[in-house]
């Protein structure tokens, strides 16, 4: 048969296993993204020529060299150094590393696209730059960029399965382990499709929530 519906149903409690393991990578390295990414952000705005200089390198450095190198760098390389990792906080470091340098330039056009005013405005009102930054420029700078943001959530589930070349167990792995044990591939990678299709658009359709919401926080 093309396609057995028995042995899909036999390894479908496999792959869901598996598909909480790529939730959890995604889920991981996107905070870790959104955090280093604002981080990032904020020190290329600095106004200390050489901190601002040196993310920027790092920034592009990180940007223009692929997710897979990075991900074997961490995980291969590291423990040369005394650093050992587990494969999966290898590729959730790598993941959030990676995705956090291109959040940093979304975070960077948010920031850039307050009004001026509202940083002077905060001088004269003699708040310190913390304040500034917590309670007047990012509130007003994160609502435009969630859907940009959203993209990159989604587009992090879809970089998950370069995992697997370090054996983290997540969807793919698990899938052409199963594939090698049974000489069958049509339904397991057919799944991983699908959960992977799913899982895409739960992540839109929750981007766009939050984005709703915060556009009805801003007109109140």
């Amino acid at each position: 048969m093309l396609f057995d519906w028995d042995y899909t149903l036999e390894i479908l409690p496999a792959l869901l296993r598996a598909a909480v393991v790529t939730i959890e990578a995604t889920l991981l390295g996107f905070v870790l993204a959104a955090t280093l990414g604002l981080a990032f952000a904020l020190l290329r705005m600095s106004s200390n020529r050489a901190i601002s200089t040196v993310t920027t390198g790092l920034v592009e450095f990180i940007r223009s060299t692929p997710l897979l190198i990075q991900i074997f760098f961490l995980f291969f390389v590291f423990p040369q150094f005394g650093i050992s990792l587990s494969a999966f906080t290898a590729g959730v470091i790598a993941l959030g590393l990676h995705y956090g340098t291109y959040c940093s330039e979304v975070y960077r056009a948010g920031l850039e696209g307050v009004p001026r005013g509202q940083w002077e405005a905060s001088i004269a009102l003699n708040l310190s730059p913390y304040r500034t930054l917590r309670d007047v420029i990012i509130p007003q700078a994160i609502p435009p960029v969630v859907p940009a943001l959203g993209n990159y959530l989604v587009a992090l589930f879809k970089e998950t399965p370069l995992l697997s070349a370090i054996a983290v167990l997540e969807l793919m792995q698990t899938a052409k382990n199963l594939g090698s044990e049974s000489f069958r591939y049509t339904e397991p990678i057919t799944l991983v499709g699908l959960f992977f299709l799913v899982m895409s658009l739960v992540s839109a359709g929750l981007i766009r929530i939050v984005e709703r919401r915060l556009a009805g926080i801003g007109r109140r």
